[in-house]
């Protein structure tokens, strides 16, 4: 079986990425820069944009941290959204999820510059994108695109199951996996908790996009020899053998899959860093106005 390791193609995206900066900054042109905003001290949301910063700086951007507390207003997010997009010097920027309750997400969304809206959540890029236009593509799917192309996996007519609709990951990537072109041209059939007869459909499936936030949710007797699978799932499990307390699992079982599986994604190191690396990639393109003008 090959293993899908993320970890080492975001090594190398990082440092075609590095080559590109060095280059801007060599001709005096504008490095790239990225703006993160944090609200409150959620462990997991403080991780995945440390994770960004770090990678900024690995690759020569600029970035710029916003930590808010947690019971900011609405207002006072918008605010911070408005002086953003307002702001020349800032080429892209993520408002990290999830927000407090107090605050509604989709209007904070709505409120994003979508040429600076480099998580690729804005209607008007899940537009473009649903179009076959060129957009921001979101992270995830654009990850799992890069996997897939730099793999040379082949999709080419091939039967793809993504299971879990969420706007995030599930319905793009469907979106993405069934347009013209390399990764693309799939049969993508899109199932979820109201599917009947789940199983039947993964047998049926050469690539499967695992993205149901189920721990192990899909077995070995679910896939059919020879299928390429995506595991998009990190889940905490408790384990007692480990110094933390748990295990990190995707949403496949791993073990009972590799036995049958042509190509996988191991969990952690697979579609997680890939995530980060598509985000660099949309700054990239949003500072060289590539998209948009």
């Amino acid at each position: 079986m090959l293993v899908l390791d993320g970890k080492k193609l975001s090594q190398d995206i990082k440092e075609e990425l590095k080559v590109k900066v060095d280059l801007i900054k060599a001709a005096g042109g504008k490095v790239p820069h990225l703006v993160a905003v944090l609200v409150g001290e959620n462990p997991a949301s403080k991780s995945y944009v440390g994770n960004k910063i770090r990678f900024c700086e690995e690759v020569g951007y600029k970035s710029t941290l916003i930590n808010a507390s947690e019971d900011i207003s609405e207002d006072e997010l918008l605010t911070i959204i408005q002086d953003l997009n307002d702001d020349e010097e800032v080429d892209g920027y993520i408002v990290q999820l999830p927000l407090p309750k107090h605050i509604d997400e989709m209007k904070i969304n709505l409120a994003i510059d979508y040429r600076k809206d480099v998580d690729g959540f804005h209607p008007m890029n899940f537009g473009r994108m649903a179009e076959g236009m060129s957009s921001y593509l979101p992270a995830t799917p654009a990850g799992i695109m890069e996997i897939l192309d730099r793999y040379d996996i082949d999709t080419d007519g091939k039967h793809c199951v993504v299971v879990g609709r969420s706007n995030i990951v599930g319905t793009p990537i469907s979106i993405l996996l069934s347009r013209k072109g390399r990764p693309g041209n799939c049969t993508v059939t899109l199932a979820h908790s109201r599917t009947k007869d789940i199983k039947a459909e993964l047998l049926r499936a050469d690539i499967i996009i695992a993205a149901i936030g189920i721990p192990e949710f899909i077995k070995g007797d679910m896939v059919k020899e020879g299928a390429v699978v995506i595991d998009v799932g990190i889940n905490r499990v408790e384990d007692a053998s480990k110094k933390s307390g748990y295990r990190l699992v995707g949403d496949v079982a791993y073990d009972e899959i590799a036995e049958k599986a042509s190509a996988m994604t191991p969990v952690p190191g697979g579609v997680g860093p890939m995530t980060v690396t598509a985000l660099m990639l949309n700054t990239l393109k949003a500072a060289t106005k590539e998209i948009y003008l």
